[in-house]
């Protein structure tokens, strides 16, 4: 059986994910980012799932130092509408409930119900986390915002659901392997996702992207990172969509070599049918 690491407890969003698109895979929660990446490299996983940027919150930390060093490769996306509910153990009601628990992002993008109810929040190490804290503590006074499926599992009661703030939040994950997986080209929308570093030039920036407005090819993501200690180099996170054998996004990247000191392709995989 394929093992699949994300990270989080079991209940949480990434476990979601890779219960609906992965269901014939074993899930295997892991406490941080750097233990999923390490458990695919070490081949004790056989691929990882990574959120990677959220409609609200924006790109997800600490994603951009592990991803490009790490010798995986992007082989898929997926989106997820994230929905949170109110939960709590068996005795607890709207009355008794003081303090609220979830993750610090779970908890900004939640700011409505908490302040309604007058709430307490306080952090976890993630959403599903906390469900199982309050589920131990098993103290009416508590409650946790997280995931439905985290109800089920740990045997907690709902007391509302879509607690969110926005009915637009959604999180894109990313498939990690060791093997390079590229798409077919011709066969249905790629994504080609890459980092490049560009030369300590005036306007290097705008030349390199350049190729990519000549040749029509839309770049939906375009991040940078500093890269050591210098405040000299700029790493640069970019998604475009297309194939790299495609003639136009061969020819932008060819372009773009000639402004850059190192292009690395992170993955080509199908765009998931949410992007249209």
């Amino acid at each position: 059986m394929a093992r699949i690491a994300y990270q989080g407890e079991p209940g949480a969003n990434s476990d979601m994910v890779c219960r609906r698109h992965y269901p014939e895979a074993e899930a295997v929660p892991c406490a941080s980012f750097e233990d999923v990446f390490a458990a695919v490299t070490s081949g004790d996983c056989d691929l990882a799932m990574i959120p990677i940027d959220n409609s609200i919150a924006g790109r997800v930390a600490d994603i951009h130092h592990f991803l490009p060093d790490s010798g995986l490769h992007i082989i898929a996306e997926h989106f997820l509408r994230i929905q949170f509910t109110l939960m709590a153990t068996a005795d607890a009601s709207f009355d008794t409930i003081k303090t609220v628990h979830s993750h610090v992002h779970a908890l900004g993008q939640c700011r409505k119900i908490i302040r309604e109810l007058g709430l307490t929040p306080i952090i976890s190490g993630d959403t599903a986390g906390a469900a199982r804290e309050v589920a131990e503590a098993a103290d009416p006074r508590q409650a946790a915002i997280a995931p439905p499926l985290a109800a089920e599992i740990y045997g907690l009661q709902i007391l509302r659901d879509d607690v969110e703030d926005e009915d637009h939040n959604t999180t894109r994950f990313v498939v990690l392997s060791p093997e390079f997986i590229a798409a077919p080209q011709g066969n249905g929308p790629v994504v080609t996702s890459f980092v490049f570093n560009v030369r300590n030039l005036p306007a290097a920036l705008y030349k390199a992207l350049g190729g990519f407005a000549t040749n029509g090819i839309n770049m939906t993501k375009l991040e940078s990172y500093m890269v050591g200690a210098e405040f000299a180099a700029t790493q640069f996170l970019a998604e475009v969509d297309g194939h790299p054998d495609d003639p136009e996004l061969k020819r932008a990247l060819e372009e773009l070599a000639f402004f850059t000191t190192d292009i690395k392709i992170l993955g080509v995989y199908p765009a998931d049918p949410f992007r249209r």
